[in-house]
């Protein structure tokens, strides 16, 4: 009977808890759905339980000839029915399974690759490989890319564009200051794509805004040429909002340079009234070391991002004022901006001489890298852009390191803290925050994260997902976009972590723990994880250590990229390799 509900149920069938055998029987004989075309179920018999004997091994497998179950005369004109629909369909691949069938298919290990198999396999891996496969494109209405082939043309007459209509959400370029302020007539779309994606078309169709519309106030305009090509320290003399400190090391070999930068991410940000700053001001947030044998030259200062061009930052400024939402009430100090030289480094440079013939660092070598330079020979030198670690704490264990700083405070150690002006800007419910710090990605001011008419509907982290896939590519191809994005997620995560905590009923709890901790203890276990011995608490003053450790577990958990958030990852790896056996 409970092999009948489980087949029953297999076929949709609704299976009562009363159900009578014969009554199954009748329905199922009496059912048909797409199921009945492929599958068939066979029961076998079993015996008694006091008739059971003790299986010793292949031997003991049930015979082919008892295998299968006599069927009834009533309803064997609906099953010759179904199977002959069955071969029509798929030929033998829809007739019952029997015991042979399978004892002939479990031949290990299998037969060698035929020459058939082959050429079936180089064929589907080449279609796989077609430029129309992978090639990608942007949407008209989100401005996203896709794969080309979900895409369909966008001139087809059949889309309701008025929906798109949304002329606040953009705005038109102007030369001059006489020009007056205006908006993009008729639908809101990317002029320089023709294809449309299948959410937007489902959106349109339903005769909905699509909430990743570029006319749902996502709108961002064309890059102008004056705001192309601006070097690093460039496009931090134009940005509106200063959000960390950088320290840029270049690397100069033989004949290969390359370029590092490690910033310094700030909670707070400051927001300039007249640009470019002073040199004194920049010299305050950027600092620049040069390494090499000798040292840089004019040259050489040219292919670094230290460059800064007076005249490219002038044109840019002046076309922000004119077109930025943002900059409207900028003023451009003439006196800053004829400080700085017409081409050169605006910052004093530390020069340190190079030992070896390599311009790599030996602790970031790895094994298999046999060149000797990093870097290109002419040209523009490479850039990345690090955050910042110790090398000291990086063999320590998540819960050493927080041992290690709890006992760094409790000996009255000193903490990093950065301040800032009067006028500063909030990380939260403040849309403008991203247009002001990279203008050169928002022309415009437009299409700012964090806007109050997309709450509830567009996240801030999934409106930086559509950024960073945006057509052009400009955000992802910007030097730190996405680190800044990706520490403000970080900062605002560990702020509603801590909020959390500060609402459990056992907060009381928490904070007269922290108080009673003794420091001895903590020396004493940061002492013995630095060694690397596994602690185990035992006395109630190490228990109280440890108990502290699960509740700055409960913040770090909630910041992505956290030791803690990796400490999870890894559980969950562990668990799933448990569940389902590792990957082979």
């Amino acid at each position: 009977m409970a092999e009948l509900a489980v087949v029953a149920r297999a076929h949709g069938i609704r299976v009562l808890n009363k159900a009578r055998k014969d009554a199954l029987l009748y329905q199922l004989a009496h059912h048909h759905c797409p199921e009945c075309e492929r599958h068939y179920a066979i029961f076998l018999p079993e015996k008694p339980k006091q008739m059971k004997q003790p299986k010793s091994g292949v031997d003991a497998a049930v015979k082919p000839e008892d295998s299968v179950t006599p069927v009834k005369d009533d309803i064997k004109p609906t099953l010759h029915r179904q199977s002959k629909r069955s071969r029509a369909k798929a030929g033998d691949a829809g007739r019952a399974v029997t015991v042979e069938d399978i004892s002939d298919h479990t031949h290990f290990p299998p037969p060698p690759v035929t020459r058939d198999l082959v050429a079936e396999i180089v064929d589907a891996y080449c279609k796989d490989l077609r430029p129309q496969m992978f090639q990608e494109a942007g949407c008209a209405v989100c401005g996203r890319l896709h794969l080309l082939r979900e895409l369909k043309s966008l001139n087809r007459g059949d889309l309701n564009m008025d929906i798109l209509n949304c002329p606040e959400a953009t705005r038109k370029e102007r030369k001059s200051c006489e020009e007056a302020i205006d908006t993009i007539k008729g639908p809101v779309l990317e002029p320089s794509c023709k294809h449309i994606c299948p959410a937007c078309e489902s959106a349109l169709n339903k005769g909905k805004m699509p909430t990743a519309a570029m006319a749902n106030n996502l709108w961002l305009g064309a890059v102008p040429p004056q705001l192309l090509g601006l070097t690093f320290a460039e496009q931090m003399l134009i940005a509106r909002i200063r959000h960390n400190r950088c320290l840029v090391r270049v690397s100069s070999g033989r004949a290969k340079m390359i370029a590092n930068c490690i910033m310094f991410a700030n909670p707070t940000v400051k927001v300039y009234n007249h640009l470019p700053p002073s040199r004194e001001d920049l010299s305050e947030i950027l600092a620049f070391v040069f390494i090499g044998h000798a040292r840089p030259t004019d040259d050489d200062f040219k292919r670094t991002p230290m460059l800064v061009r007076r005249n490219r930052v002038a044109a840019a400024l002046e076309w922000l004022k004119l077109n930025h939402g943002d900059y409207a009430d900028l003023v451009i100090s003439k006196e800053n901006l004829d400080s700085y030289p017409m081409s050169g480094v605006p910052v004093s440079v530390e020069y340190k001489q190079l030992d070896s013939d390599s311009n790599k660092i030996a602790s970031s070598m790895s094994k298999f890298d046999n060149d000797i330079e990093d870097g290109t020979e002419d040209g523009a030198c490479p850039f990345t852009v690090h955050g910042l670690t110790g090398e000291e704490y990086e063999s320590l264990s998540m819960k050493a390191l927080k041992i290690r700083a709890l006992r760094h405070l409790e000996q009255g150690g000193k903490v990093l803290a950065v301040g800032h002006e009067e006028e500063a800007q909030s990380l939260y419910h403040n849309p403008q925050l991203y247009p002001q710090m990279f203008p050169w990605l928002f022309p415009y001011g437009k299409g700012g994260i964090g806007q109050a008419v997309h709450a509830r509907k567009l996240s801030e982290a999934e409106h930086k997902k559509n950024l960073l896939l945006y057509h052009d590519k400009r955000f992802q191809t910007d030097l730190y976009f996405p680190i800044v994005a990706f520490n403000h997620e970080q900062i605002k995560s560990s702020s509603n972590g801590s909020f959390l905590l500060a609402k459990r009923q056992k907060f009381d709890t928490i904070s007269k723990r922290l108080l009673s901790i003794k420091p001895h203890v903590l020396e004493s276990i940061s002492r013995r994880m630095k060694a690397g011995e596994h602690v185990v608490p035992v006395t109630e003053d190490e228990k109280h250590c440890f108990s502290l450790l699960d509740e700055l577990d409960h913040v770090g958990g909630n910041v992505q990229g956290s030791l803690t958030s990796k400490k999870y990852m890894r559980n969950e790896i562990w668990s799933l390799i448990a569940f389902k056996g590792a990957p082979s």
